[in-house]
């Protein structure tokens, strides 16, 4: 059926049209969130932070399947943790990305919200004598920490960006997402767009980097290879688009300061860290070599801080869709 998704239900994204239900129940989820934000926007920083957190913790209560899954998804990549330190580390999850989702809504008013995150110097560095190269970069990156302000970050920091994404289950969300980032002079691809190819060729010839976040499931091209520790389907058009044009490969996050640099204000700064492609051709073969040299230092990435990454994600589910290398 035309726009319809795995469950049978419509999905706009892909040419199909809302039910009555379905119009009715998302409607009321825009409102509610609209009213949330109009009731945020006075807050300061440290407040929309502290409610964040104490959100987080209630859905840790409250919300027990994706407390059930962020149990099992850990209990899978860190065996070595007992039970009472897996169900911890699980709490702390929720009330960290609690936090940090109060400061993201602090960024949706005027002026934004909690300041935008520093470089660290390997990330100058390595991003720009990859944009040296002259073909642009490829920058997969990870819902790790305060992810929402790393492309803002490297945009201030004199780094031009434009992230793949793709659109959310609601229009209006999705609208929002592109002023959440293009306030700060980020750009924006969708990927079901017309002329998505087209504009991201645009991108990595203009010398810019593609932001594209790999650490989810999703339903794109993917290939099977090792995340956390286990097979995971992983986007590969990423690295085909790399191959095939040229481009170098940098996985970029936010990472902790290190503690003499942290600050109460600052205790995040943008680290990356560049994947040899020089080995590589520009076949299936080779992009399945690069996808899971992209997911072992991402992995790296969230071992290091794995109370900052989304767990509840059903990364590793039996769904798969366009698969296959």
């Amino acid at each position: 059926m035309p726009g319809a998704d795995a469950t049978g239900l419509q999905d706009v994204r892909s040419g199909g049209a809302w039910t009555p239900a379905q119009r009715r129940k998302n409607d009321a989820i825009w409102a509610l969130s609209t009213l949330a934000l109009l009731g945020l926007g006075r807050m300061p920083v440290a407040v929309l932070r502290l409610l964040g957190r104490g959100l987080g913790l209630a859905a840790h209560t409250l919300v027990a399947g994706a407390r059930r899954m962020a149990e099992a998804n850990v209990e899978r990549a860190l065996p070595a943790l007992g039970a009472v330190e897996r169900r911890r580390l699980v709490r702390r999850c929720f009330v960290t990305l609690g936090g940090l989702l109060g400061e993201t809504a602090a960024a949706l008013r005027p002026g934004g919200g909690a300041p935008l995150l520093a470089l660290s110097d390997e990330a100058r560095t390595t991003l720009a004598q990859a944009r040296g190269e002259g073909r642009g970069v490829v920058f997969p990156s990870a819902h790790l920490g305060p992810w929402e302000r790393v492309a803002a970050s490297l945009v201030a920091g004199g780094i031009p960006l434009v992230t793949l994404a793709r659109e959310s289950y609601d229009p209006r969300f999705s609208d929002l997402y592109a002023r959440l980032r293009g306030g700060h002079g980020v750009g924006v691809v969708w990927r079901s767009s017309p002329g998505a190819a087209a504009r991201i060729l645009r991108t990595l010839r203009a010398g810019q980097v593609l932001g594209v976040p790999m650490d989810l499931r999703s339903r794109v091209p993917s290939c099977g290879v090792a995340f956390l520790g286990h097979d995971a389907a992983t986007p590969i058009g990423p690295a085909r688009i790399a191959l095939r044009a040229g481009s170098p490969v940098v996985v970029g996050t936010a990472a902790p300061r290190p503690a003499g640099a942290a600050t109460a204000a600052q205790p995040w700064w943008v680290t990356a860290t560049r994947i040899p492609t020089d080995d590589l051709g520009s076949d299936d073969e080779s992009a399945f070599e690069l996808t899971a040299r992209i997911n072992g230092e991402l992995s790296r990435r969230i071992l290091a801080m794995p109370d900052a990454w989304v767990w509840m994600h059903d990364r590793w589910g039996v769904e798969r869709s366009g698969t296959g290398v």
